[in-house]
Order: structure tokens, then C-alpha cells, then sequence
């Protein structure tokens, strides 16, 4: 069984690519916390790298940031490639299969937006109006 289980922060923005056949990808830094400290006494930090690919790929990239936290689960991997050079190098990361975004750099952002979502409902307007579907409520009860 190959399964990977992880809960970290982004190390930077996730970079959006696209390949030659137009399907995209994505990829970026995963910073894990051991659970252990060291000889000092300092808790250490795993870079991971993970992969992400077709609409993951774009999701992660619109709303996941620096700083990130998230939980993700997936493969790990392991491919090679040669560099300009000419030597042959080896790369393990992790394919993504599942994300979960336990919060983000926009936080804020999407704390007003339900602020005002919420205000719209306390004042009968209809949350969904923007999006051109109208939502009707039945009031009589069954019973």
C-alpha cells in the first residue's frame, strides 16, 4: 500500500503550469512539523514536495497561498530526468489525491464574505441572487 497522509503550511504560492497537451499542474512546498525535537531541543520542519494535477491543480492554485494550512493525502512517487548537464536526477514527491483547506492567508477575506452573506439573510434578501437561481421556502409545516 502506497498511502501518504500530511498536515502542513505552504511554503510559498502553488506554481500553475500547464503541459504540452494542456492539462494542468501544479506543484509546491509542504513545510511538516515532526513531532519530536531534536538534540537542542528545536522541533524540526520536512519540506515535502507535492503534486497537483487537472482541476486540483487549479483549485489549489486560486486559493491556496503562502503561509496555507492544509491536509492532503496521496502517493508517493519517485521519477527521474536529466538536467541541462546531462546527469540523471531523482525526484520523490507526493501525488495528490485529496485536499482539504484548514485556512489561508485570505481568511479574512472570506470572514467578510459570510459577514455579508449573513447580513442578507437577517434583511430576507436572498443569498443566491447573484448567482441567478432564487430559492423558494415553504413555510406550511407537514404536520
Amino acid at each position: 500500500m502506497n498511502k501518504v497522509f500530511l498536515i502542513g503550511h505552504l511554503v510559498k504560492d502553488p506554481e500553475l503550469r500547464y503541459t504540452s497537451s494542456n492539462i494542468p499542474v501544479t506543484s509546491f512546498t509542504l513545510a511538516v512539523n515532526r513531532n519530536f525535537a531534536n538534540q537542542n531541543g528545536e522541533k524540526e520542519v520536512d519540506f515535502i514536495n507535492i503534486v497537483a494535477w487537472k482541476k486540483q491543480a487549479e483549485i489549489i492554485h486560486k486559493y491556496c497561498f503562502k503561509g496555507s494550512k492544509v491536509a492532503i493525502d496521496g502517493r508517493l512517487q519517485t521519477r527521474t530526468y536529466e538536467d541541462q548537464s546531462g546527469q540523471k536526477r531523482y525526484v520523490s514527491e507526493v501525488a495528490l489525491e485529496n485536499i482539504e483547506f484548514l485556512s489561508t492567508k485570505k481568511e479574512e477575506t472570506r470572514e467578510k464574505s459570510n459577514s455579508e452573506i449573513l447580513k442578507d439573510v437577517m434583511t430576507d434578501k436572498d443569498p443566491f441572487e447573484e448567482f441567478g437561481d432564487s430559492i423558494e421556502v415553504n413555510t406550511e409545516l407537514p404536520f
